[in-house]
């Protein structure tokens, strides 16, 4: 079935933040009393890896005993960290993302961007990198009821822009969280992207049907033939067996 819209995600596949995400992590915990060189650093930062993809609350949810409060106070201080670190380095598309974008874009497939920050970071990077106008849509768990890895993000996307059919949608991440997004949403291609932070046997296990090295290689894989011209291959035994345009603005994504 012929895809109609691509959603992907932004930190890990199509913006290089040069570590940001994970530094705004651990001096988030920092705040919290969980420093470097302790046993429970060690603990939280592979949490945090585990957990890329899911919104910031749900993360600190998990790894801070002590209610709801800390979780949230956290958070705060994560967005502060990631700002400022953004701020400081400056964020980066990756290679090939802005022309692959225009390449579908031009063949007509609609266009959503997702994220597990929130939507004053999502605002603050699409600043940054001049995108406003590259997607028809941009969603953050605050547009849902749930974030990553429920399917919440991926079926929003199909019902605010027009998708008939779940398997005329094609879902690409880097992280295991998106892809099981996209899996959980019935899309027809799920692309688990090895640019980002989770390994090729953590993204087939958590369901991509298809594995790619980068962003720039999505336009020919949903062409339906690899990059160096051939046919495509399948991520392997866990995978599945396989209107007019309207310009991104603030207001699209609820900003």
């Amino acid at each position: 079935m012929p895809i109609s819209l691509v959603c992907c995600g932004l930190i890990g596949t199509m913006v290089n933040d040069d570590g940001t995400l994970e530094r705004a992590f651990a001096e988030a915990c920092a705040t919290q009393g969980v420093v470097p060189g302790t046993a429970a650093y060690a603990h939280s930062m592979v949490g945090v890896h585990q957990s890329r993809g899911q919104p910031p609350v749900e993360v600190f949810r998990s790894l801070l005993p002590g209610g709801e409060g800390r979780a949230e106070a956290a958070t705060l201080s994560f967005e502060r960290s990631f700002r400022a670190g953004v701020d400081r380095s400056g964020l980066s598309p990756m290679p090939g993302a802005e022309d692959a974008l225009a390449e579908l874009r031009h063949s007509g497939i609609r266009l959503c961007l997702v994220t597990s920050l929130s939507r004053r970071l999502l605002g603050t990077l699409l600043d940054m990198l001049g995108w406003w106008r590259l997607a028809d849509l941009a969603l953050c768990p605050e547009d849902v009821p749930r974030g990553c890895p429920w399917p919440d993000l991926m079926l929003a996307a199909m019902l605010r822009l027009g998708v008939e059919d779940v398997r005329e949608a094609a879902f690409a991440d880097s992280d295991a969280s998106g892809v099981m997004c996209g899996r959980r949403s019935g899309a027809g291609i799920v692309a688990g992207v090895l640019s980002g932070g989770h390994t090729r046997d953590r993204l087939r296990a958590a369901g991509a049907t298809h594995l790619i090295g980068e962003i720039a290689e999505l336009p020919p894989l949903l062409a339906g033939i690899g990059v160096d011209g051939s046919a495509p291959s399948p991520a392997g035994p866990a995978g599945p067996t396989p209107a007019p345009r309207v310009p991104l603005e603030r207001r699209s994504a609820g900003l």
